[in-house]
């Protein structure tokens, strides 16, 4: 063999493994990259599905308040059903039952006292009670647009009842003694507040109003 020749052939041989090394180096990256890609995808965590919650889902425990009108159910006893509104003193009456105390419990609550008062009259120990309607009155009189009777059906204060019966007669009202007289224990209760205060925004508190609770706004006193 020629030197010629000999060097040919060590420049084909070499030719030959840069494409060998080549390929091998273009199969490692493509695998290397093939494991790199395989482990993030084995690493993430599938997402979860976020929960729907709702502030409301829950609905609030109900009180039985006075004017509130109850159905009371006897499934094992039909004839015992009666529809009740609940009085002033917070009491209703059972038929076969007497006076039972309603103002301030829960219908869940009332139900167990439902159940004691018929305990030996039943032989299903099963009541239901529902709140048919829960709307109040009370009574606006003295210096307002509209001075009558405003009828509620959610808690409502002092000041929104004034605004229920037309709001305040500016020409004549002293809006810094409204009463409200209350019946509490058999007894007639005022309460004087200062609701230029409250229009004022100096006064935070508001004052509730319970059924059948009066509002008097009286006159500023004039010399003429």
């Amino acid at each position: 063999m020629t030197i010629g020749a000999s060097q040919t052939l060590d420049q084909n041989s070499s030719a030959r493994d840069i494409r060998a090394t080549g390929r091998f180096l273009r199969a490692a990256t493509a695998l290397l990259g093939a494991v790199f890609l395989a482990g993030i995808t084995g690493c993430e965590t599938p997402p979860t599905p976020t929960p729907i919650t709702r502030a409301n889902s829950q609905p609030e425990t109900q009180t039985i308040r006075e004017g509130d009108v109850l159905k009371i159910s006897f499934p094992g006893a039909p004839t015992l059903d009666t529809t009740q509104t609940v009085r002033r003193d917070g009491r209703i009456t059972m038929p076969l039952g007497g006076e039972i105390v309603a103002a301030g419990m829960t219908p869940g609550g009332l139900e167990q006292e439902v159940l004691k008062v018929y305990s030996n009259q039943l032989v299903s120990k099963e009541v239901s009670v529902t709140v048919v309607s829960s709307s109040f009155s009370i009574f606006v009189s003295g210096a307002v647009i509209r001075p009558g009777k405003v009828i509620s059906d959610h808690p409502i204060t002092a000041l929104e009842a004034v605004m229920e019966a037309g709001g305040f007669d500016n020409a004549k009202a002293n809006m810094r003694a409204v009463v409200i007289t209350r019946q509490e224990n058999g007894q007639y209760k005022n309460y004087t507040l200062d609701l230029k205060q409250v229009l004022d925004g100096t006064q935070p508190e508001p004052f509730y109003l319970k059924p059948s609770d009066v509002v008097y706004v009286p006159e500023r006193f004039s010399w003429f």
